[in-house]
């Protein structure tokens, strides 16, 4: 059986017929400089002569007369069986890399970009510290685990869904999606969350920023004032700002929002965003009085409240409250949730469910102004969900990262006692630590994630959550998505790291391991 050939590659050959330059030479010229750049990969097959000489308009010969030079230099090879291909044995350093705008030396020459203040502000605050193919070594946020999710099944779901899909959902698809995911969305909110919605009122996004920004520009005018919690998460603000809508902190205190604070700091605001199953990133849990208080003013004033559940799901104590949808009497939340988090992040699908008053203008809205999520998984998802699969993979999720959590804590505590401490969470994906009482005043957190990232350990500084002056300092440390033997090599590398930047002083290094760590649970769990 003959051995696959690679395919040809596209040359992108550009001939000035007005040059004093022959063709030929133009040719061999330009092949030379694909290969030695590296645009043309050793062994990469190359177009024939005849097809060469098609593109480019010129006779067959011109092209040989190319080739003809570029074997006897020995850029280019020639086989019987295969035609032409780039050689495989050229030295590394005749080789360059490319010379493109990320690659090009730094000369004087070359002047630095006129940037706009946002985007000065975007490099400055960068903390991550990793490139977009890197992947940290332990406690990234947000992300769940990459081994759990059953990917040959979801291969198979999407098989289903698409070898031969109907033209409802291969044509013209309706601006909240498609109709079988939003079904789905529906059945499993009434059976796993609690309250009864109609498919109509399901929204699919792209992720909650789309979300909240779809319903402040629903409810809001721009210039209005929105309630946000004060820490909460960084894409709050930055969705409220896409609306045009000014984000009123609110400081929570340990039961979570307090409306009289938020009355006191903005009282001519119309929309409260807010966790009440799990506040990003303390992890308080609004209890039921204040939830009501929430609702009365919405229903009073004519308010209106975004629900965000990021990851109400994971809850590993206790028995989790209703979700402020099911208590609202007077249509006045708007649930919002999102996939990625708990299956897989490229999936980029979240939902939101409107107030059915809210429907029609968002349905317009939709249809022509906002960018629609990808189409491509919404049916295998939606598939996903009304098979039992979601539910199955939470249960299994559920008790995965509840092992997590205790293995970080355990973790935490034979590393970093000397400089941090944190607490149990009954629900979540990720630990707060905060910097222990001797070291407090001058821990920077922002700093300690930077020197983190170069070491390989993806941290979040918690003063980036905060708005107003009064920052608390701390690390946020996602636990899911960090594979189990990571979780111990982490924390010993965020030792080291902690280390070299920060002295513990007046305080005992060999404690007791109840001393060390704290492990009671938050009050209102």
């Amino acid at each position: 059986m003959p051995r696959p050939q690679r395919p040809a590659a596209p040359l992108g050959l550009v001939l000035d017929v007005g040059s004093t330059a022959p063709l030929h030479r133009q040719i061999g010229e330009q092949v030379r400089r694909a290969i030695l750049e590296r645009r043309l990969a050793p062994g990469q097959r190359l177009p024939s002569s005849r097809l060469m000489a098609r593109e480019l308009e010129v006779a067959r010969g011109t092209v040989l007369l190319a080739m003809d030079q570029l074997v006897a230099e020995g850029y280019v090879v020639a086989q019987a069986a295969s035609g032409l291909s780039v050689a495989t044995d050229l030295p590394d350093d005749m080789l360059t890399a490319p010379r493109d705008a990320a690659n090009r030396p730094a000369t004087s020459a070359v002047a630095a970009p006129d940037l706009s203040r946002r985007a000065r502000k975007v490099l400055r605050d960068d903390m991550a510290g990793f490139g977009f193919e890197d992947a940290p070594l332990a406690f990234p946020t947000g992300q769940p685990d990459r081994a759990a999710f059953p990917f040959a099944l979801w291969a198979r779901l999407l098989d289903r869904e698409w070898r031969r899909p109907s033209w409802a959902v291969a044509g013209a698809l309706h601006p909240f999606g498609h109709a079988a995911l939003r079904a789905a969305i529906a059945g499993y909110l009434g059976a796993a969350r609690g309250f009864a919605c109609t498919a109509d009122s399901v929204v699919i996004t792209t992720g909650v920023r789309q979300s909240l920004a779809l319903l402040a520009w629903l409810v809001l005018d721009p210039g209005e004032s929105a309630w946000i919690e004060e820490p909460s998460f960084v894409g709050t603000r930055e969705a409220l700002a896409a609306a045009g809508v000014r984000a009123m902190p609110v400081p929570i205190d340990d039961s979570g929002f307090v409306v009289e604070r938020a009355l006191v700091a903005a009282p001519r605001a119309r929309l409260a965003v807010v966790a009440p199953a799990h506040q990003f990133p303390l992890g308080t849990v609004l209890g039921l009085q204040r939830r009501l208080e929430l609702l009365s003013w919405a229903e009073r004033e004519g308010g209106w409240i975004a629900e965000d559940d990021f990851d109400g799901e994971y809850r590993y104590a206790g028995r989790p409250l209703a979700p402020l949808r099911a208590l609202d009497r007077s249509g006045r939340v708007a649930y919002l949730a999102s996939f990625s988090k708990l299956l897989f992040p490229a999936l980029r699908l979240s939902y939101v469910v409107l107030p059915d008053a809210l429907v029609p203008a968002a349905e317009r809205w939709m249809a022509a102004v906002a960018a629609r999520p990808s189409l491509l998984g919404q049916g295998a998802l939606a598939r996903f969900i009304d098979d039992g699969h979601l539910a199955t993979h939470l249960r299994r999720t559920r008790l995965l990262y509840a092992a997590r959590q205790e293995a970080l804590l355990a973790a935490l505590d034979r590393h970093l006692a000397p400089w941090l401490e944190s607490e149990r969470d009954a629900g979540g994906m990720h630990l707060v630590a905060r910097p222990v009482r001797d070291i407090a005043a001058g821990f920077d957190d922002r700093a300690t994630a930077a020197a983190a990232a170069r070491a390989g350990i993806a941290v979040a500084p918690l003063s980036t959550c905060y708005v107003g002056r009064r920052r608390r300092h701390g690390l946020i440390l996602g636990y899911a998505g960090t594979p189990d033997a990571a979780i111990d090599a982490g924390c010993a590398t965020l030792a080291g790291v902690l280390r070299d930047a920060v002295a513990p002083t007046g305080r005992r290094q060999q404690t007791t391991a109840a001393s060390r760590t704290k492990v009671r649970s938050r009050r209102g769990r």
